[in-house]
């Protein structure tokens, strides 16, 4: 590893650090972006349980808002419950926003690395491509710095593709996943402003 390393130059530094940054991303992501902590599959059912046995208070909907991304949805409902259903509404768009923004948070980091690693690497392929012409010479090619300047535009060229990549797959599923997570809350908070205002019996 060392020796590709060497061999690829100076320019593969920063391929490298987007690698580690790009791995760590997606590790966080994936820890994070799991259904049963965003949508706990219950939550509703047990919110509208709640709701309809005892009704909800300050401390009951602050707990709600802190169990997860669904419930600080679902917590903005219900602390307007008592306006129209216009005001129930923006409430949980305005927080279903602010969730989504949070949810999306480093895809766009993820996303710039998969979109810059081949740029890296295309540099690291200018570079090397310099080293190349560098070592001709009237007395003819230098063979060491050919082979090196070769090593440096290939390694880099192959190095940013391959970080590209897995990159670009991971800002597509985690963004996808995002969307699906959306679109669920938004259903759900739906659900409950109907329930609420009495425009739909709870079937669940």
């Amino acid at each position: 590893m060392f020796a590709i390393i060497q061999a690829a130059g100076w320019p593969i530094w920063p391929l490298l650090l987007a690698s580690v940054i790009a791995v760590a991303l997606i590790i966080e992501r994936a820890v994070t972006l799991r259904s049963s902590k965003i949508i706990p599959p219950t939550l509703l059912e047990q919110v509208l349980a709640v709701y309809q046995r005892h009704g909800v208070n300050d401390d009951v909907l602050d707990k709600l808002a802190k169990d997860s991304p669904l419930g600080e949805v679902l917590a903005a409902g219900l602390r307007n419950r008592r306006s129209s259903r216009y005001v129930m509404k923006e409430a949980v768009e305005e927080a279903g926003r602010t969730v989504a923004h949070e949810l999306e948070r480093f895809l766009t980091t993820l996303g710039t690395i998969a979109t810059a690693a081949p740029l890296l690497g295309l540099f690291g392929t200018v570079i090397g491509m310099i080293e190349i012409f560098g070592s001709q010479s009237p007395s003819g090619a230098n063979p060491q710095q050919l082979a090196h300047g070769i090593s440096v535009a290939l390694y880099n060229t192959a190095v940013g593709i391959g970080i590209a990549i897995p990159a670009l797959i991971f800002y597509r599923h985690f963004k996808n996943k995002v969307d699906g997570f959306v679109v669920d809350m938004e259903q759900q908070a739906a659900k409950l402003i109907d329930i609420v205002h009495g425009e739909r019996a709870d079937n669940a």
